[in-house]
């Protein structure tokens, strides 16, 4: 399906610390588009200054914050957006019985209702202007149930049926919906997201899984470093440029060669196969 241009090359780049935020920020500026990045953290959007932006602090977790980056982000862009670039999100470790309500609500509230929130306050100016591009970026783990990440594998499944939605119910406004789907990308968000929770959890001795949790702990680059596909961020940004510049947007985009084969697997393989297959990540 063709889609109007994008009009006004702008774009909200949400999570852009490090890794494939930062990356697709500045892969996007590099190809001729003003690049609105968001950071959480003060020492995040100071660096972000730094490196020439001009960004917007935001957290997704916050309802309030959510809309006063909206009005921002409106004041910054003359009122106008081509596209919504959804990278913001953090991975909750842990096996599901170890986790809290808090915890898992934690979780969805940055990576599924945050990010949908944030969405939703665009949508009614790119149905307005007739055009614009809504990325939402998922993972590999959109298709593919990983043991002991239950929590962040849930909220990724969230975001690939609400881009599925989204995209039905916007069809004929002009508006592209896309979801990136990568697979091991070289960022720290092993070591930074997810290290503090293996942590926390490896006090959790009463859980038939704390052995993991303490090595993990001892270990956070244990798996990025035996992981043989990995890529470098870049390579998702340049999937996210087509995604906001292509007449002819895909609806999901597998970055890696995990991803493509996640994809196969999700769809031809049967569930007694993909269980056999993860059941190393428990078992050891």
């Amino acid at each position: 399906m063709k889609f109007p241009t994008v009009k006004k090359r702008t774009a909200l780049v949400t999570g852009c610390s490090s890794g494939i935020g930062l990356a697709t920020a500045e892969y996007l500026r590099a190809h001729g588009w003003r690049v609105v990045p968001t950071a959480r953290k003060p020492e995040d959007v100071e660096k972000l200054h730094t490196a020439g932006f001009t960004p917007v602090t935001l957290d997704m977790a916050d309802g309030a914050a959510v809309k006063a980056a909206v009005a921002e982000v409106l004041s910054l862009t003359g009122g106008a957006l081509g596209a919504l670039v959804n990278n913001a999100g953090f991975g909750q470790p842990g096996a599901l019985e170890d986790l809290s309500r808090v915890a898992l609500r934690e979780q969805f509230e940055v990576n599924v209702v945050g990010l949908q929130d944030l969405t939703n306050a665009f949508i009614p100016l790119f149905r307005q202007q007739g055009w614009g591009r809504i990325v939402n970026i998922s993972s590999v783990l959109g298709r593919i149930p990983l043991p002991l990440m239950g929590a962040y594998v849930a909220s990724k499944f969230a975001v690939e049926a609400l881009s599925d939605c989204l995209r039905i119910e916007l069809r004929n406004s002009g508006v592209a919906v896309s979801i990136v789907e990568p697979g091991p990308i070289a960022t720290e968000f092993q070591s930074n997201t997810t290290a503090a929770g293996w942590r926390h959890l490896a006090t959790a001795t009463a859980s038939p899984f704390a052995h993991i949790y303490r090595r993990n702990a001892e270990q956070p680059n244990r798996e990025k470093a035996r992981d043989h596909f990995q890529q470098p961020p870049e390579v998702v940004a340049k999937r996210i440029l087509h995604a906001v510049a292509s007449p002819h947007p895909r609806r999901r985009y597998p970055v890696t060669f995990v991803a493509w084969a996640g994809a196969w697997l999700r769809r031809f393989a049967p569930d007694a196969l993909l269980d056999r297959l993860l059941t190393h990540r428990v078992a050891d």
